[in-house]
């Protein structure tokens, strides 16, 4: 069956991933310190592999080798972990599969195996049988692991005994239809330790039936330049083209030669030299290029943004390098413009990146940081699977000036088309930015999370963190709601994933962007609430103890105050309020919560009736419309739906013209998108 990393290879260069082994020294890693074993640390501190892995993806690397060099039973032995090789091989793949599905790029995890650390001088001359199976015992075992694990390839390292590594490519056979790399360490006189030059091992190599073969660490850029050169003309002399049927080259060396600074070993060369010579070792015909010990993720950055001209077309679109050095994907052929790889705009001391290019804000976010009035229309998604009619009206809607469309969450508790789905049609049909209206009640912790990822892939970052309504008031009032955070909580887990991480503080492989809004009850009422109704909300204050201190029973407004100032704390970005009828309750919010440091959206619904006025103020929760307003619609006869328009938008513009709000968002009764557009159409002006 054709491999895709074969073929993938026969298309052009391809870049692996830095140092392991030094990255993890660098990074600091306690059980280091104390002498224990580098492989193990895929079992004890998997967090640390992980954001290794991360790193040199989000730098550009297109293979990751996993943290298991050593992981074979006799270099455990003395660790006294031989009876864990399989176990910590297969989780050392794992983890590098975990990273890449974080990340989202389609990198090949290679099984990393090295020699087997036993000593080499009973192998040099003499073809000990025993040995010799012992040898490829431990190898079979530990690619066996990593073939569990998922391992793409298997790349045999660091070897500097061509006896041993042919065990090795035994072993790989054995177990499997894997890929093989074999690299074989050179000294600086362009030997290895048994005295074996390059061309005598490209021979055996490809003898041997390995897939990609070159050289790795013991010198740097310019030595193995020299020893793959040589290994290319000897595959050529077996009559074989290393471009086309393989075997194929590779170079991993190191960062230069190391120099010893108090208890530390620097590596000198620079991640420009390197990318210098990523590009001739591509122009000398090497496929799998890579860097081995002192690299670091700004080694790989650099090298890929040299490849970028010498990478198949679909690769160069799907990753970019910007001018200043800076890797950024950007999805081929605009299919989900809103992926966003992980890019290297900085580095510590180990090469690590700290800090990520920001994902530009949403227009919305930009409208109100720019002090510019945003005006939304909210839309209910259809009931039924057909959703020409919402398009429609948002069409007209875009028509006449709206640039943000509110998307309710199945309101009331009834069954509708998913806010996710109908924001994503939107944006494709119609170029308008959504804001969803994401809601807790039916949707468990993990739901929720999954859902948010996949609105944030689909580009949709305007979120509104919701509740919802309880199921009872809905179509199925027999069903149980979910809760398992509410809206204060589901906040708190928006803005962790903009510090890119899960709810439980697993990493995301980058930060999201997501815009989130908080959600403002205006009609507030200052009478006490019942005892009962007190205990069983009481913790919605969380810590707002104003009322108990005085020792006067809290009221609707403490709550809804005190909850207010949860949502801020807990990283809400805007506010949109419930509809009011007078200016009169947004004053008083004021005067009673003082400033708030977020723009503030004010939402309306235009009233077209005077019936229309006493169902919203007698029959929908949130709402409460004055008497003397009910009466200016029953004044109005046939004009109350122009005087409907008109009294919101005095409130509109009385709260715009005393600072106020910073938007508003108008939401049409029975699909009147002509009036509120026309109304939007002024405000816009």
């Amino acid at each position: 069956m054709p491999q895709p990393f074969l073929e993938r290879l026969r298309q052009g260069p391809l870049l692996c991933d830095g140092a392991m082994g030094t990255q993890l020294y660098a990074r600091g890693s306690e059980a280091l310190t104390h002498g224990r074993c580098f492989d193990e640390l895929v079992l004890t501190e998997p967090a640390l592999v992980q954001s290794i892995h991360r790193d040199y993806i989000g730098a550009g690397a297109q293979i990751i080798e996993t943290n298991t060099f050593g992981a074979n039973r006799f270099k455990l032995a003395p660790y006294g972990l031989e009876d864990r090789a399989r176990e910590i091989n297969r989780r050392g793949a794992q983890l590098a599969r975990e990273a890449r599905e974080v990340a989202g790029q389609p990198v090949f995890v290679a099984g990393a195996v090295g020699p087997s650390g036993q000593p080499q001088t009973p192998l040099l001359g003499l073809r000990d049988a025993e040995r010799l199976a012992e040898l490829r015992a431990a190898f079979r075992a530990q690619i066996g692991a990593l073939m569990e694990g998922g391992a793409d390839l298997v790349i045999l390292e660091t070897f500097s005994n061509l006896l041993e590594l042919e065990q090795a490519v035994l072993a790989a056979h054995d177990v499997g239809d894997l890929p093989v790399v074999a690299q074989v360490t050179f000294t600086e006189d362009g030997q290895t330790l048994a005295g074996q030059g390059p061309a005598r091992v490209a021979r055996a190599l490809a003898e041997a039936g390995v897939d990609v073969l070159g050289a790795n660490c013991g010198v740097g850029p310019a030595g193995t330049f020299d020893a793959v050169e040589e290994m290319r003309a000897a595959i050529l002399a077996l009559g074989r083209d290393p471009d086309v049927d393989g075997p194929f080259l590779s170079a991993q060396p190191n960062a230069g030669l190391p120099t010893r600074i108090e208890q530390r070993f620097i590596y000198v060369s620079s991640p420009a030299y390197f990318a210098d010579y990523a590009r001739r070792f591509a122009r000398g015909g090497v496929r799998l290029i890579g860097g081995c010990c002192g690299t670091t993720p700004r080694h790989v950055a650099a090298m890929r943004e040299a490849l970028g001209e010498l990478l198949p077309e679909a690769e160069r679109r799907g990753f970019a390098v910007a001018g200043d050095g800076r890797a950024a994907s950007a999805v081929g052929g605009g299919v989900v413009t809103a992926v966003r790889e992980r890019t290297v705009v900085a580095s510590d001391e180990t090469g690590a990146p700290v800090a990520a290019a920001a994902a530009p804000p949403t227009r919305l976010a930009s409208a109100l940081a720019a002090g510019r009035f945003a005006v939304s229309v909210e839309l209910d998604p259809p009931k039924g699977l057909n959703p020409t009619k919402i398009l429609a009206g948002a069409e007209q809607l875009r028509e006449m000036g709206v640039e943000f469309i509110n998307i309710a969450d199945s309101p009331m508790a009834r069954v509708r088309m998913s806010c996710l789905a109908l924001a994503r049609l939107l944006r494709d049909a119609l170029d308008i930015e959504p804001i969803v209206h994401f809601t807790t009640r039916d949707r468990n912790l993990m739901a929720i999370q999954s859902d948010l990822l996949g609105a944030h892939a689909l580009g949709i970052r305007n979120i509104l963190a919701l509740t919802g309504d309880p199921l009872h008031a809905g179509t199925y009032p027999n069903l149980t709601g979910v809760w398992d955070v509410d809206s204060v909580g589901l906040i708190r887990i928006l803005r962790g994933m903009n510090a890119g991480q899960d709810a439980a503080g697993a990493p995301l492989g980058a930060d999201s962007a997501f815009h989130i809004g908080a959600a403002l009850n205006l009609n507030m009422e200052d009478a006490a609430i019942d005892e009962a109704r007190e205990r069983a909300r009481r913790k919605l204050a969380d810590g707002d103890g104003r009322a108990e201190e005085r020792g006067e029973p809290l009221t609707e407004t403490d709550l809804e105050l005190a909850r207010l100032r949860r949502k801020l704390e807990a990283g809400a970005q805007y506010v949109m309020t419930q509809p009011i009828y007078d200016i009169e309750p947004l004053e008083r919010f004021y005067e009673r919560f003082g400033a708030v440091e977020v723009p503030v959206v004010l939402g309306m619904i235009p009233l077209h009736s005077f019936k229309h006025a006493e169902y919203l103020h007698n029959e929908v929760p949130g709402i409460t419309i004055p008497e003397a307003v009910r009466l200016r619609l029953r004044d109005a006869g046939d004009r109350a739906r122009e005087a409907g328009i008109e009294l919101a938008g005095e409130v509109i513009r009385a709260a715009r013209e005393r600072g106020l709000i910073q938007g508003c968002y108008l939401m049409p009764s029975y699909g009147r998108y002509d009036l509120v557009g026309e109304l939007a159409r002024e405000l816009v002006g």
